[in-house]
């Protein structure tokens, strides 16, 4: 039973994967960088947040992991290499972050293999899959030309598009079965499910927009930005109550 603490339950400690900026011409340090949206959501849902340090020794990912109850992984503007998926880079790849990607890997494969509660947010999403053995459509627009437009332009606390969440999934117990709206800030999808991954939401045009893992462990990974819209859309909340509750679930 998960200790009390002045009479509330005590909140589970959530990992948080960080993105990472190279030094500049007017900043010459490396940093850690992470939007606020990710800590908030997680606070408001009843967790602990904890940004997640970057490390290839595996005894540091594995204490990470004896301290944490759940993990998000969380997205941000490049993508994972094709070669981990087993494809050549195609016209349209972006920008890739090796040093991140291994990281998340790392800690991703690690928190699976310990049946720990994970979120993927967007491209966290799309590392999930290919940790599972997927593949990634490499640019919407040229692999999925008759796709809507994925990458919104307008304020991302607001939404871009209805997806159709699937009855019967985790996903459908955080949000409800039936249309939700969601933002979009994505140029690359899933295409080959990894293994005993589902598709829990797509959009009307067909693109994958959550997956999720068969079985007793909690593996959530939904294409949009959830913790940008708890104010405008409430409900997205939920998918952070969730992972919360699955984190109590699991340890202290």
């Amino acid at each position: 039973m998960m200790k009390q603490h002045h009479g509330h339950p005590r909140r589970p400690s959530i990992g948080i994967t960080a993105d990472w900026a190279d030094p500049t011409e007017t900043v010459l340090q490396p940093k850690y960088e992470l939007k606020a949206a990710y800590v908030d959501a997680v606070t408001r849902a009843g967790g602990l947040p904890f940004i997640l340090p970057y490390s290839d020794d595996r005894q540091t990912i594995d204490t990470y992991l004896d301290r944490l109850s759940a993990l998000v992984v969380t997205g941000g503007a490049f993508d994972i290499p094709s070669e981990l998926y087993g494809e050549q880079p195609k016209e349209g790849l972006g920008p890739l972050k090796p040093k991140r990607t291994a990281f998340e890997m790392a800690v991703l494969k690690a928190a699976l293999q310990r049946h720990i509660p994970v979120l993927g947010i967007c491209g966290g999403m799309q590392l999930l899959n290919v940790a599972l053995g997927g593949t990634l459509v490499q640019d919407i627009k040229r692999e999925l030309p008759t796709a809507r437009e994925h990458q919104q332009t307008h304020d991302r606390r607001q939404p871009q598009h209805p997806v159709e969440v699937k009855d019967g999934t985790a996903l459908s117990s955080c949000l409800g079965k039936g249309q939700v709206m969601v933002n979009s800030t994505h140029h690359q999808s899933v295409k080959g499910l990894g293994e005993k991954l589902v598709v829990s939401a797509t959009s009307p045009d067909g693109v994958i927009e959550a997956i999720e893992l068969l079985g007793t462990a909690f593996a959530l990974g939904v294409q949009w930005h959830p913790e940008l819209m708890i104010d405008t859309v409430p409900p997205h909340l939920g998918i952070y109550k969730t992972l919360v509750h699955r984190a109590r679930e699991v340890r202290r």
